[in-house]
């Protein structure tokens, strides 16, 4: 394997979040692995940043939500879709 064909610990630490919050393309989210697989500094990292989102997750989930406010943010994402027709582009003009 070339150096092409792998990501250093800058291309890997740029592209962690993403990782995490699975936006990558196939094609990254393998580099990132085979790279998270031999370089201890970044798994260590990875590790770090995994352990902060799920205890955010944790401590989110006992945070009473306002009466209401489910109903309207599920109004405004409604109204949202029907905006770019459910597809992510504007509707015709």
């Amino acid at each position: 394997m070339s150096s092409w064909d792998r990501y250093t610990c800058e291309e890997v630490f740029r592209r962690l979040d993403d990782y995490v919050d699975r936006e990558l393309s196939p094609p990254e989210t393998r580099l990132v692995e085979e790279h998270l697989a031999t370089c201890s500094a970044c798994a260590a990292e990875y590790a770090f940043e995994t352990h902060v989102l799920n205890d955010l997750r944790e401590k989110l989930r006992r945070v009473a939500v306002p009466a209401g406010l489910v109903a309207r943010i599920e109004g405004m994402l409604a109204a949202a879709r029907a905006e770019t027709n459910g597809d992510g582009r504007a509707g015709a003009i």
